[in-house]
């Protein structure tokens, strides 16, 4: 599929992307040596109170660099795909952009390159960055592969690792994640062009763990179960902040959280402890899980900003009560 002799050229890439991290993703390849000979995004979309139609991230930067751009509502629509046809091609990239049918990722000469946020096999599925720190992982990372039929199955091009730090949450993990996968997508590209670029089907991939997923985020798997472990359930309040937030049933109202930690001090019990527990514990709001207390530092409560968990019981004049038992 790929050449096994350097190209005398560069390559003509066509970028498919639309959120921040495909736009950044697209700058990185535009500083490269090869040519981006078009853009395809999401169709503009109305948002904010004034229901105004928005770009995409990928569109803007595609513009402002004078990139012809495609945003096709049916991917598989004829117009749009002669249209892809006429920017002659040798392979398309695609970083967070929804599926694509054989008739378009199988139309370049070398294919499609998919950058995805994690150690494939690994966190296959439509929210890496946050499962990889729900799951504990301590490293994650970014991987090149080639699109086939089945989501996150194609054969690996490069890896590379991030560290998951003890503090982490998904929005330092994006960050992480994005400095290292805009490179590697260019790396990727490098070695294509180089007549280097080697493929293993991901079956081959030697595992230390059992293969997780990344499913998409929906209210139902971001509420929080605190019959887990203390552990497990700092880790899903972190890894779902700053987006979506997990969140709780409480006597106050859904509550988002937004931040949680390990206790410093212990805590002294004088009765049973429930999970959903939640008591005032040195100015902080503390809450049993299955196994231990955690400590929420930040949370959204209904109608109001985001404040400190301190703040939001001096608020009150009921006891915190128990969560998520309803």
């Amino acid at each position: 599929m790929f050449p096994s002799k350097p190209l005398q050229r560069p390559l003509r890439v066509v970028f498919f992307g639309t959120p921040e991290f495909a736009a950044i993703c697209l700058q990185e390849v535009l500083k490269s040596r090869h040519t981006i000979a078009g853009v395809v995004t999401a169709p503009d979309r109305k948002a904010g109170r004034g229901q105004k139609l928005q770009q995409s991230a990928v569109k803007s930067i595609a513009q402002h660099e004078r990139l012809p751009v495609l945003q096709p509502t049916n991917l598989k629509d004829e117009a749009f795909n002669g249209a892809l046809e006429t920017w002659n091609a040798d392979v398309y990239l695609v970083v967070a952009f929804r599926m694509l049918p054989e008739c378009v990722w199988n139309a370049p000469p070398y294919g499609t390159i998919n950058l995805h946020a994690s150690l494939l096999p690994q966190l296959r599925g439509a929210a890496p960055i946050q499962w990889a720190i729900r799951y504990g992982f301590k490293t994650t990372g970014v991987t090149t592969f080639s699109l086939q039929h089945q989501i996150d199955t194609g054969d690996i091009l490069k890896q590379a690792s991030v560290q998951i730090d003890p503090t982490e949450n998904a929005s330092s993990l994006h960050d992480k994640l994005l400095a290292r996968g805009k490179t590697l997508l260019v790396e990727t590209l490098e070695e294509l062009a180089a007549g280097a670029l080697e493929s293993a089907p991901q079956l081959d991939q030697s595992m230390d763990q059992s293969v997780l997923h990344a499913p998409k985020l929906n209210r139902e798997n971001t509420r929080v179960d605190w019959t887990k472990g203390a552990e497990n359930v700092r880790n899903m309040i972190n890894g779902l902040s700053p987006f979506p937030k997990a969140w709780t049933s409480s006597p106050h109202g859904d509550i988002k959280l937004i931040r949680a930690s390990s206790l410093k001090t212990p805590v002294v019990s004088t009765g049973e402890n429930i999970p959903g527990l939640a008591i005032a514990h040195r100015n902080s709001l503390c809450i049993w899980c299955s196994d231990d207390w955690i400590q929420i530092d930040e949370l959204t409560p209904p109608g109001k900003k985001s404040m400190q968990g301190g703040a939001w019981l001096n608020g009150l004049t009921a006891d915190p009560g128990i969560w998520g038992m309803t």
